[in-house]
């Protein structure tokens, strides 16, 4: 902490604490995550170390990346550079209503190619909201919050010790479905992408159940798979489900154009074997009918190189990236899929110090709603703490 200049802190929760710095020598402005004292609880560990782990292999424009890692006083600190905000911010600046629909494509398509990014590096996030999505002042979106993100599951493998924020649950972990994949990303992100078009949470559940019973109402039936599942599921036992409807998009969305109800139909595809890739609504009509993404690539990497060239500390640190990932990155399923034990959890939080500063550019934020240390807000859009299981 000697090179940092602190400002304050600008968010407290079970994990530790969030600080606003200043880096002494470049006066860049910094995010500092610093763990709980002592690191001792298995659970922040688990959770700092797959953050590392996880930011330590992907480099994405749309990607959050870490600048510095190092120990004070036996307490892990992370090092971020400075975002002004989140789509949770922008949504609670609004007396009413929800953004820009044009700034909602903007946003939507860069989320949808960050997680395209880190699919194809077998990775998938699990905790998409909007708290986890920055948002800087040129409208350039970064995906944070690496902690519970996890390789896919092998063949015959279970995922486990699943945890998300219920608003954005896909139905398939709400019925208790232990092999999901890439899917439940694609759902909250068209959760998400409702909610900044609207201002309101698409599916403010109060319980497991009633989330599963308001999804029913929009979307349609469950799969058979999923009802099936969901017999086998005591948490459900009070589940009354109503004769099977179509989904109801059109009309619980009237004034819509017609292409972002598609668009939204097809994020929220109940049965996730038909659920779109990212890759898939990259090429939605959504998004091609106007040539979008030909004009919003070059576009958004403009902005990049902008806030690249007046980021001191970045440019410290290391050179710009778009779009790579490090080498030997990609992780294959039924590989690194078990939590560490003890010895390697140790190695690799040496390998992350001596590694230290990353080559890596991107942005964090500070701010009161930083949900990586699992922050208990009930702000109207934050939905229930994503550490709690119901």
């Amino acid at each position: 902490m000697d090179k940092y200049e602190s400002l304050g802190v600008v968010g407290e929760g079970s994990y530790g604490i969030v600080m606003k710095c200043r880096h002494k020598e470049t006066g860049q402005i910094v995010a500092i995550k610093k763990f709980m004292e002592g690191d001792e609880d298995a659970q922040v560990k688990k959770i700092a170390m797959r953050e590392v782990r996880m930011l330590k292999r992907l480099r994405h424009e749309n990607l959050v990346n870490l600048l510095e890692v190092f120990r004070r006083k036996r307490r892990l600190c992370l090092v971020f550079e400075f975002v002004e905000s989140t789509a949770l911010d922008l949504l609670e600046a609004r007396s009413s209503g929800g953004l820009d629909p044009e700034a909602v494509r903007s946003y939507t398509f860069q989320l949808l190619r960050a997680l395209e990014f880190c699919h194809a590096q077998n990775i998938i996030h699990r905790d998409i909201k909007p708290e986890n999505v920055l948002i800087s002042g040129l409208g350039v979106l970064k995906l944070c919050d690496f902690g519970f993100a996890r390789p896919l599951a092998g063949p015959g493998e279970n995922c486990t010790d699943y945890v998300a924020t219920r608003w954005y649950r896909a139905p398939e972990l709400l019925v208790g479905d232990t092999r999901y994949g890439r899917e439940v990303d694609v759902w909250a992100a068209g959760c998400l992408f409702s909610e900044m078009l609207t201002g309101d949470p698409l599916f403010p559940g109060d319980s497991d159940i009633d989330q599963l019973y308001q999804i029913i109402q929009t979307t349609g039936p469950l799969s058979k798979a999923h009802l099936e599942l969901l017999t086998h599921n005591p948490a459900m036992s009070g589940l009354r489900l109503s004769p099977a409807v179509r989904p109801r998009f059109a009309v619980k969305f009237p004034s819509w154009p017609q292409l972002q109800v598609a668009f939204l139909q097809d994020c929220l595809e109940m049965d996730p074997l038909q659920r779109p890739t990212c890759t898939d609504l990259l090429q939605h009509e959504y998004f091609t009918h106007d040539e979008f993404p030909q004009r919003h690539v070059p576009e958004i990497r403009r902005k990049i190189q902008l806030e690249f060239s007046s980021n001191s500390l970045g440019r410290k640190f290391g050179s710009l990236a778009i779009g790579k990932k490090r080498k030997g990155s990609k992780l294959t399923p039924n590989k690194e899929n078990q939590e560490f034990n003890e010895s390697k959890k140790e190695k690799e939080v040496r390998d992350a110090l001596k590694s230290s500063p990353y080559s890596f550019k991107n942005h964090w934020p500070c701010s009161r709603k930083i949900v990586f240390f699992r922050f208990n807000n009930t702000s109207h859009h934050s939905g229930p703490s994503a550490h709690t299981r119901e």
